[in-house]
């Protein structure tokens, strides 16, 4: 069976996920305001949401868009969507991207010799032609411990290589930032991204043989 697969996502690391795991994804840039949907989610409870739910509403929102463009667009395409969003979590706080120096330096001060907890939330949908859309979803999460003898130079110069501004919790396990990172409880590559065994998991739910997927 010749399955597409579609990532919703422009992150490198995702793509590299996928490729490492045997997958050459389209990659597609979901039209998603995330601050509008969590903002319209906030005000719907009355409060913020949970990290566990607003990550796995956020999945869901960027993955529908783009399931729904390319149903439209590409009424012949057979395969599958896959969105995610991840979310750090430390001392009860949840963090997303730092996007500047400063709020990454503050970060890492917090983080070091700590441990926080990454979630990481899936949406998987299976788009075939004349088909409804199916979907579904689930949330991963792994602990994340940092050493506690990252210096003050250590963080300044990883905060200068401007890594940690782009990535949900200011850190990456799988380059520069890796060796600051003495523990990881949970599937490894949740920290990366996604989780790909959960990945796994939902493709099968909707009928789909993970090693159908491999390019």
């Amino acid at each position: 069976m010749d399955m597409r697969v579609c990532l919703a996502s422009t992150s490198p690391a995702r793509l590299m996920l996928l490729r490492q795991a045997g997958i050459e994804p389209l990659t597609l840039s979901p039209q998603t305001d995330e601050d509008a949907v969590a903002a319209a989610a906030a005000a719907e409870r009355g409060a913020d949401l949970p990290p566990a739910e607003l990550v796995l509403l956020l999945a869901h929102a960027k993955a529908a868009d783009v399931a729904r463009r390319l149903a439209a667009d590409d009424p012949d395409f057979d395969g599958i969507v896959i969105g995610g969003d991840s979310m750090f979590e430390l001392d009860g706080r949840v963090y997303g991207k730092p996007y500047t120096p400063e709020e990454a330096t503050r970060r890492w001060h917090k983080m070091r010799g700590a441990t926080g907890i990454l979630h990481s939330g899936h949406s998987v949908f299976r788009v075939s032609p004349g088909a409804p859309l199916r979907e579904a979803t689930a949330v991963a999460e792994a602990s994340v411990t940092f050493a506690d003898d990252v210096s003050d130079e250590e963080i300044a110069a990883y905060v200068a290589s401007g890594e940690p501004l782009h990535v949900a919790g200011a850190f990456t396990v799988d380059s520069l930032g890796g060796a600051f990172i003495t523990r990881v409880d949970g599937d490894p590559s949740t920290v990366v991204g996604m989780s790909l065994s959960t990945i796994r998991r939902l493709v099968g739910e909707l009928g789909v043989t993970w090693t159908d997927l491999w390019s």
